[in-house]
């Protein structure tokens, strides 16, 4: 019998405390698997930790307490440079507002972190890009900037992004925040179209409860800790 396979990412009684000189609390005591394949969205109000949480999935941010491991491996002991290394391999991002670099074009910005991980050639990589963006329907704009697309479009171009080292999970944090209802249902399918074709899974932090249904499952958050969804 051959054995099962690790969460992707498991927490195990994390807690993240800012050491200030009035400690806060952002989450506590948070225990939670997420498997490969799931769309898992994270929700509750505003100030009860979704974001931090987030963080800590992403390796961004370290537990004061508590362990993150990603396929079954500790992340705690790992430095910097092995975190920078795991996020590259593993992880992928899509925040509220898209941070694409406004000197590069989009064919650019989306081989940044292929450029970053150095696995590829400098022709993979542009292929690559070129395949990504095409799949999201913005072939035509791959020599434009960012200033020159509309919002929808940047953030279509921060997902292709997120895609660019075949990451095993898209951590997307308020994806569909500045955006209007049509452009938020295109990003909205997108991630759902990713999970749907089995190779990536999706942890995304919203606000919205009609996007957050489009989820296989909710962790609601209310002051820092999970709490069954209302």
């Amino acid at each position: 019998m051959t054995a099962s396979r690790p969460p992707l990412i498991e927490t195990r009684e994390v807690t993240r405390i800012l050491p200030l000189e009035v400690p806060v609390t952002l989450v506590k005591d948070i225990s939670l698997t997420v498997q490969a394949g799931e769309f898992v969205s994270v929700t509750g109000p505003s100030g009860s930790g979704k974001s931090s949480l987030l963080y800590l999935l992403g390796l961004l941010d370290r537990p004061t307490k508590g362990e993150v491991l990603v396929n079954g491996q500790p992340t705690g002991p790992l430095s910097d440079v092995a975190l920078c290394d795991l996020r590259l391999r593993k992880l992928g991002f899509v925040f509220q507002f898209h941070f694409l670099l406004a000197e590069f074009t989009v064919r650019e910005n989306v081989m940044v972190p292929m450029h970053k991980l150095g696995v590829l050639s400098l022709r993979q990589r542009t292929e690559r890009a070129e395949s990504l963006l095409g799949s999201i329907g913005l072939a035509d704009h791959l020599d434009k900037y960012p200033s020159q697309l509309s919002g929808g479009q940047r953030q279509r171009v921060a997902v292709a992004r997120a895609l660019a080292n075949e990451p095993e999970v898209i951590l997307a944090d308020e994806p569909t925040g500045n955006l209007d209802t049509k452009n938020s249902e295109v990003v909205q399918d997108i991630l759902r179209s990713l999970v749907d074709a089995g190779n990536t899974s999706v942890i995304m932090v919203t606000h919205d409860p009609a996007l957050a249904a489009h989820a296989d499952r909710n962790i609601h958050l209310v002051d820092g800790r999970i709490v069954p969804t209302p």
